[in-house]
């Protein structure tokens, strides 16, 4: 078995709500072992075995059916998240939040991160990551902010704080 963390996209903003128990009793459902759910913001660590692509595929599946909404998830092994963190380029301060953009297809989040060099913002890639420092209360409102929501990104990636990815370690 391996230690997985599902990182769900658009979960409990933009009216889809899913309860953190609904979502941990419905990863114990699907067999997995040592299920637990880390915020409300859909993110939850697991041990299962299978690949990823069936495992991602499942979950999938199964939270479109319970819940009724288009999921997706990003799906990583839990050891890649200390490599991430560690390598998050910027230097961390008071004024800005640190992101990390996770992504589905790499392809589309190398495009986002090439795209980003127009924004003139720190934003810097990694592996099958981007890092991003935004300004505190600007995070919907910059160009990379407004970039990343185009149609033609915003359904393969998911951002999370890099305080939250901290926690998920």
């Amino acid at each position: 078995m391996s230690e997985w963390v599902a990182l769900l996209r658009g979960v409990n903003v933009g009216g889809v709500t899913v309860r953190s128990a609904d979502l941990k009793e419905l990863f114990q459902s699907l067999g997995f072992e040592g299920v637990r759910t880390v915020l409300a913001t859909g993110n939850v660590l697991f041990s299962a075995a299978g690949t990823p692509a069936a495992l991602k595929a499942q979950i999938e599946t199964e939270l479109g059916a319970r819940f009724g909404y288009d999921a997706w998830i990003v799906l990583e092994p839990r050891q890649r998240l200390a490599r991430i963190v560690s390598a998050y380029p910027f230097d961390e301060d008071v004024e800005h939040h640190a992101y990390v953009v996770f992504g589905s297809n790499q392809k589309v989040l190398h495009a986002l991160g090439v795209a980003a060099l127009e924004a003139q913002e720190p934003v810097s890639g990694g592996e099958e990551v981007l890092y991003w420092a935004c300004p505190k209360g600007s995070s919907t409102d910059t160009a990379f902010a407004k970039m990343s929501a185009q149609p033609k990104y915003k359904p393969f990636i998911t951002t999370r704080n890099l305080n939250t990815v901290r926690k998920l370690l």
